[in-house]
């Protein structure tokens, strides 16, 4: 499958001034890797495949839930319990039939994923996590290619361009990852048309970077404001005084094997029905375990568990889980952080329990 870039579908792109023919054939060689294929991958993916992507990567460890689908809108109520990844290639090779569509349904690591980025022009984050942006970043700056980020929650969006080959990155912008006690969309929610209005950003700004049309986000921050339709701009630069976070040779120096910190419903149930159970540790809100939770958890809410850290023991096996997984991925980097050298997170949450494992279970 090959992308022809003189065909009639891209002529409303080709007429644009400053694009022509030459801006197209860029767009049909080039392979962009995008990570999340939710609120921001449903508006990212789809605008990336018509326009004429020649190679399309997306990257889920998710599965399709129904509290995804006021957003997520490359999935349907047929897709529930599919794998996020699967359900929005099938859409993307129905939109975009010559492109080649490529699927991965692990999790963007570190040492697992990086190879997957060899032959990539350009990396997008659209997991809206801060973890996965802080890896993301890394990689793209030991790869030597861009990231275009993007965020959305509440009624507000940010998008941004880090690119170290040219100065900026987005440790520049946030040093350090302080997030892993910071609101989520699962606690303040989001409005679905800001996933809409700043994965199409996010997409502009790959079309701009492959193409040479236009001026990237490089060194500013475009700030989405929906209740007010006010869009402002923030500057940031690279400070030549700072510390680095570690050489390019340190970040590299990866393990081969990296321990796998995702747990699957199915896995989890075999080591609760074994002889030495693990602590199940439930980090969502008191309203939200009244609701559903897994026999036999200790509630600690994330925002709680910083002060509550000496109701846990250090050495014994856990397993943290949430409602989707996000929270509980923020737990388990704080844990680790805390000497829990036994500590995993459930992927998929607790929704993903009661797909997998207890349908009895109601899902919210």
């Amino acid at each position: 499958m090959v992308v022809d870039p003189s065909s009639p579908r891209f002529a409303r792109q080709r007429v644009l001034a400053g694009f022509g023919e030459d801006a197209q054939q860029r767009l049909a060689d080039s392979h962009v890797l995008v990570i999340g294929a939710g609120g921001l991958g449903s508006a990212i993916l789809p605008i990336l495949a018509a326009g004429g992507v020649g190679i399309l990567t997306v990257v889920d460890d998710d599965t399709v839930a129904e509290s995804n689908l006021h957003r997520q809108t490359l999935h349907t109520t047929d897709d529930l319990g599919a794998a996020k990844a699967e359900s929005a290639a099938e859409r993307l090779r129905a939109l975009a039939p010559e492109a080649d569509i490529r699927v991965s349904t692990t999790r963007f690591a570190e040492g697992a994923t990086f190879d997957i980025l060899l032959d990539v022009d350009v990396l997008v984050d659209a997991s809206d996590n801060p973890a996965s942006r802080y890896l993301a970043n890394d990689a793209a700056t030991i790869r030597a290619i861009p990231l275009v980020w993007g965020s959305a929650l509440g009624y507000a969006g940010q998008v941004g361009v880090a690119w170290d080959d040219k100065g900026i990155d987005y440790r520049d912008l946030f040093p350090q990852d302080t997030s892993e006690t910071g609101d989520t969309c699962e606690i303040v929610g989001v409005l679905p048309s800001v996933c809409g209005v700043i994965g199409s950003m996010m997409a502009t700004e790959v079309f701009k970077i492959i193409t040479g049309v236009g001026e990237p986000l490089l060194g500013r921050v475009a700030a989405y404001d929906a209740l007010t339709g006010r869009t402002r701009e923030i500057e940031y630069r690279r400070d030549p005084e700072a510390p680095r976070p570690g050489s390019l040779e340190e970040r590299t120096t990866l393990p081969e094997i990296i321990p796998n910190r995702g747990l699957a419903p199915e896995e989890l149930a075999a080591e609760l029905s074994g002889d030495t159970p693990p602590v199940l540790l439930d980090v969502r809100e008191r309203w939200e375990s009244e609701l559903v939770s897994i026999p036999g958890s200790v509630l600690i809410p994330l925002g709680e568990l910083p002060d509550r850290l000496g109701e846990l023991d250090a050495d014994a096996p856990t397993v943290v889980y949430c409602h989707h997984g996000m929270r509980s991925d923020r737990a388990l980097q704080f844990l680790e952080r805390m000497e829990f050298a036994h500590a995993r997170h459930l992927t998929g949450g607790v929704d993903a329990w009661a797909a997998k494992v207890d349908p009895s279970l109601p899902r919210y």
